[in-house]
């Protein structure tokens, strides 16, 4: 399958669950409230699939997958029947309607610790983030920070892999420092606390790794120069390199990593080599003349080959698991720190903290589906947890045309004793869908741009 073909198909079937969730979430607090539900839609436009329940709810699966709806039985909206008027939507209770609106955004978060706590049940392979190299004269380095050194806790959060380690650093974006837990080395039986200064720190979340411009390389097994892979059909496979050659010389020159080896071939495009390398106990030396490829406005050079990693240390190796009982209140809490950082990441897109050319769209939410899917299953629905903690997020904006927007209203309804009226609301709702439809422009926008 294309690779457009797969992240197409993985978009179409995070977002039909995400929006199966959420609407859900409606339509279920709706029926316990009395309220008739009249239509349930995934999708909008024409049905490609319909059917009407025995409770009267048609259920539809439409054409256009980018969102559903609930369509409930109100007065404002369509005639209704005088027996019929107590089960319309607007004139039940207001914490009723409160209940029935907020019910889409929760069921989301709900989806989300339900999520994490089966990752957290099937368990995830994880690497301790211990710290491979710091560079000199960093904001890590500044701070004390050494080889060696695993990094347990950032600003009181618990990190036990690289993963919650990086989210943890994104998250002080536009902050002055940032406060570190760490261990003088991996399995260590104490910790050190480390205050970095981030008054100078910068950088794009879209070229750019939070760790490297704080100064800390990961730790990773050193990379040998002996070939571990071969590409069928490359210029290594024709100059007669093979699996466990150990590359020694390139045009006379000793070879003592496999950088150098790297740095040789791209600067080398369609340039003879001369390698030897040692194979049975034996020196050989073979003629190798690297393909070339562009790489933005220069031409490197591309031979197919891959080396020989030394194997990770096994006390740096673990898998994230919990049992059923201890899976619950860890899938709270990675939940509700999602909740945190994702709040967080807004506030900081609104004062500026955050680059408004790193909101994402569709298309990017499209590759993120397709790369975790690609990694695995658990990776895909640790994908899934992460989006439907921003849905739920995103409907809760009091823009008229969320579901945030309705419970502002009814907050204020709440407030003066009466509805807002629908003028207003007309008002509120051609506002906010404005703003929508310019947040969804720049966020296209930014897509296009990172194709």
């Amino acid at each position: 399958m294309s690779g457009i073909l797969w992240n197409f198909v993985f978009f179409i079937l995070s977002l039909g669950i995400l929006v199966a969730i959420h609407e859900y979430g409606h339509f279920w607090v709706a029926r316990r409230c009395g309220v008739k539900v009249e239509r349930f839609s995934i999708g909008f436009g024409k049905a490609l699939w319909k059917r009407v329940g025995k409770d009267g709810t048609e259920y539809t699966l439409a054409m256009i997958p980018l969102g559903g709806y609930v369509k409930m039985l109100d007065e404002r909206v369509d005639d209704v029947p005088e027996d019929m008027k107590d089960r319309a939507f607007n004139n039940r209770p207001l914490w009723q309607r409160s209940a029935i609106v907020a019910a889409g955004p929760f069921a989301n978060f709900l989806f989300a610790f339900f999520v994490y706590w089966l990752v957290m049940i099937i368990g995830v392979p994880a690497l301790k983030p211990v710290i491979g190299e710091v560079i000199p004269q960093s904001i890590a380095a500044k701070a004390g920070l050494e080889k060696g050194m695993e990094l347990v806790g950032v600003s009181g959060i618990k990190t036990s892999d690289w993963q919650s380690v990086n989210l943890q650093f994104i998250a002080h974006m536009g902050d002055d420092e940032m406060r570190l837990s760490v261990k003088p080395e991996a399995n260590a039986a104490f910790t050190l606390d480390k205050k970095l200064d981030l008054a100078s720190w910068s950088f794009d979340p879209e070229s750019q790794s939070a760790l490297n411009t704080l100064g800390i390389v990961p730790y990773t097994p050193a990379v040998t120069t002996v070939v571990n892979e071969v590409m069928e059909g490359s210029a290594a496979q024709e100059s007669g390199l093979m699996k466990g050659d150990q590359i020694i010389q390139i045009n006379g020159e000793s070879i003592e990593n496999w950088k150098s080896v790297v740095d040789f071939i791209r600067t080398h495009p369609k340039m003879l080599l001369k390698i030897s390398v040692l194979r049975n106990g034996t020196t050989e030396t073979l003629s190798l003349l690297p393909d070339a490829k562009k790489e933005g406005q220069i031409e490197v050079g591309y031979a197919g080959i891959a080396p020989v990693m030394e194997p990770w240390p096994d006390s740096y190796r673990y898998t994230l698991q919990y049992n059923p009982i201890t899976a619950i209140p860890a899938a709270m809490d990675k939940t509700w720190h999602m909740v945190v950082l994702t709040v967080e990441m807004i506030k900081k897109l609104f004062t500026g903290d955050v680059a408004v050319k790193n909101l994402s769209g569709p298309i990017s939410i499209a590759k993120g589906a397709g790369m975790t899917a690609d990694y695995g299953f658990v990776y895909f629905l640790g994908f899934l947890a992460l989006i439907s903690v921003n849905l739920g997020i995103m409907n809760l904006f009091p823009l008229p045309v969320l579901d945030g927007g309705h419970l502002l209203f009814f907050g204020i309804e709440a407030l003066t004793r009466r509805p807002v009226s629908e003028r207003i609301q007309e008002i509120g709702y051609r506002v906010g869908s404005a703003i929508i439809v310019a947040l969804m422009a720049v966020a296209l926008f930014n897509d296009f741009a990172r194709l």
